[in-house]
């Protein structure tokens, strides 16, 4: 693990704690790229890999976490992995009129992934499909959640 220089104690102790999870991280996408690549079971290589897909996600925000701890720490005048909150733009408007038309149809996907969930109930214990879509509710729900976030702190911003 690369020291920080001139940091606090609790900035290093944010950076060891983010830079030893990236470590764990690693290992845990050794552990699922093995099933994904070898388990018996079809349906089981096909979830694991979709985990995998989300663990190798996982792993490189936790890199960027501690990469953005140490550029703001060190005062490097380089952007940072993680960009600050406050770079919407010089058209915050723009981000947030953007914003509201894909949350629109954000909430139209999720409406249609619930009917189709519906649909699917019968297929449950046959298929790994009504998963599928739960998992893409899931998903729908975090990009919602996102959209929600940049259009609070974009519209604080032209303020």
């Amino acid at each position: 693990m690369a020291e920080l220089i001139g940091a606090s104690t609790w900035e290093e102790e944010l950076y060891a704690h983010l830079t030893s999870h990236e470590v764990t991280e690693g290992e845990i996408l050794i552990e699922y790229r093995d099933v994904a690549a070898t388990s018996p079971s079809s349906a089981f290589r096909y979830l694991s890999a979709l985990i995998l897909e989300d663990e190798i996600r996982h792993h490189r925000v936790f890199r960027d976490l501690a990469s953005a701890l140490k550029n703001d720490v060190e005062l490097d005048p380089e952007a940072p992995a993680v960009p600050h909150i406050g770079n919407w733009g010089d058209d915050a408007a723009t981000v947030v009129r953007l914003t509201e038309t894909l949350l629109e149809r954000e909430r139209a996907d999720a409406k249609e992934l619930r009917h189709l969930a519906s649909e699917l109930k019968s297929l449950k214990q046959e298929t790994l499909w009504q998963l599928l879509i739960k998992l893409m509710e899931m998903d729908t729900a975090k990009h919602i959640e996102i959209l929600r976030f940049v259009k609070r702190s974009a519209t604080k911003s032209m303020t």
